[in-house]
Order: C-alpha cells, then sequence, then structure tokens
C-alpha cells in the first residue's frame, strides 16, 4: 500500500507586469517637480529620497507607479529604488490614513505610559499596528524614539508633536482627527495632511499662513549640555565629587 502524499499548494500565474504609467497630465507635472529636485543635486541620484516623498505625496504612499517614475527620472533600476524605498520607515508601501498617528514605545515613554497609549489605541481604533481605521483617517504605528523624552509620553501625528500625552487625551485626539476637527500640535507646525506633508518633505515650501513661524524645540532637560558649553548653565557636581572634595 503506497501512502499519498499531502497535497502541495501550488501558486501559478504570469509574472507581474511592469507598472502602469501616471497619467499624462500628472507625469508632466510630477516631471517638473522633479527637476526642479534634482538640480539641487550634483549628483541625480542623490535626489532619490525627496523624489520618493513627492510620489507618496502623490498618492499617499510609493506604488509601483511611484518606484517607476524614480527610476526613470534618475536612471536607476527599480530594484534600486525599491532597496531605498522599504528600508526607510517614512516610505509607506501601502494604503494609509491622512493621518499617520504614531506612539512613542521607547524606554522613557513606554514606562512613563506610551504602551498604555499605544494599547488604549489598539483597542479604541480597533486596529493594530501599522494598520488604518476603516474610514481611511487614522494609521496607528508604534515608533521606537521621537527624540523628545523631556515631554514623554509623545505622540506623533504626520511628524508633528503632541506631547505630555495620556491615554484618555491620545484618544480624544484621533477622534478629533477622525470627526475633522482642527487639531493643534504642542510646538511646531500647524498639521497638515499625510500627503501634504510628505511634499514639504519633498523640499516644497510650506505655503500655509503662520507655518513657517511657527516654533517649538526641544525641553529644558535636552539642552542642558548646549547650555553648559555655552557657560550659561552651571557645571553639575556629581556626589562622587563631592565625596572626594570632602
Amino acid at each position: 500500500m503506497t501512502a499519498q502524499s499531502p497535497k502541495q499548494e501550488v501558486q501559478l500565474g504570469m509574472p507581474q507586469l511592469p507598472a502602469p504609467d501616471y497619467p499624462a497630465d500628472v507625469r508632466a507635472r510630477l516631471e517638473a517637480d522633479a527637476k526642479e529636485i534634482i538640480a539641487r543635486y550634483p549628483d541625480s541620484r542623490s535626489a532619490l529620497l525627496p523624489l520618493l516623498h513627492l510620489v507618496q505625496a502623490e498618492e499617499g504612499y510609493v506604488t509601483r507607479t511611484g518606484v517607476r517614475f524614480c527610476a526613470e527620472m534618475l536612471s536607476l533600476t527599480t530594484a534600486e529604488v525599491t532597496a531605498v524605498s522599504t528600508f526607510y520607515s517614512m516610505y509607506r508601501r501601502k494604503p494609509s490614513g491622512d493621518y499617520q498617528v504614531g506612539v512613542c514605545t521607547n524606554t522613557l515613554c513606554a514606562v512613563m505610559g506610551g504602551d498604555a497609549i499605544f494599547e488604549g489605541l489598539k483597542e479604541h481604533l480597533a486596529v493594530g499596528n501599522n494598520e488604518t481605521t476603516e474610514d481611511g483617517k487614522v494609521t496607528l504605528e508604534h515608533i521606537e524614539c521621537n527624540a523628545a523624552c523631556d515631554f514623554a509620553p509623545v505622540v506623533m501625528v504626520n511628524w508633528e508633536f503632541f506631547d505630555n500625552q495620556t491615554v484618555e487625551s491620545a484618544k480624544q485626539l484621533v477622534d478629533d482627527l477622525r470627526a475633522g476637527e482642527q487639531v493643534t500640535p504642542t510646538r511646531g507646525a500647524p498639521l497638515c495632511t499625510y500627503q501634504e506633508t510628505a511634499r514639504i518633505l519633498a523640499g516644497f515650501p510650506d505655503e500655509r499662513p503662520g507655518a513657517v513661524e511657527a516654533g517649538g524645540g526641544a525641553g529644558p532637560a535636552s539642552l542642558v549640555g548646549l547650555r553648559l558649553a555655552r557657560g550659561e548653565a552651571p557645571r553639575v557636581v556629581h556626589p562622587r565629587d563631592a565625596e572626594e572634595g570632602e
């Protein structure tokens, strides 16, 4: 008696076809923008990062068409462009929401409440990490560090800071975003959509009233080293120094 081998699941099909091009009017507009970006660099391939932001601003994520466009503009292969676009987390590889809500879950933010905020938002929005709400408004993700430990726990929306958050304030934040309410970051420029943010990151001016003038920087603890270097802050005496001086 011969034993039957288990059924093998084999997927057969045609290889993936080349990515389609943009419509002619979109292509012409993007080419003009791309040439402006490329002209800023002595080596054209150095423009790849801002070009990826440019195509992300068009469709909300880096599509196969966007990869093809970048490759053609810079005389690169699509494999080379894909390698870069999949390396950096700021480039989305699938459709995402109008607002990218990132919760810092690195050590300090985590123990100060970041882990609780992230878990609370997952339950509140009914999404997991890097998933988008059904209305297409919010994509939730955990971030390793927002470089704002002075203000832990920190949440970022489209890379703008919302400091000293709690579970309840974070829930209110995402509710307001989904409802279309005006939301003001703790510091920095006024909030805009993810696609608008991507165009700014591509290197084009933020022409919204008051955006450039908006301020906000690091907190006092982060600036202690700078103040010491300038002679503006008293020297911090380590307990061991005090013992040795006795």
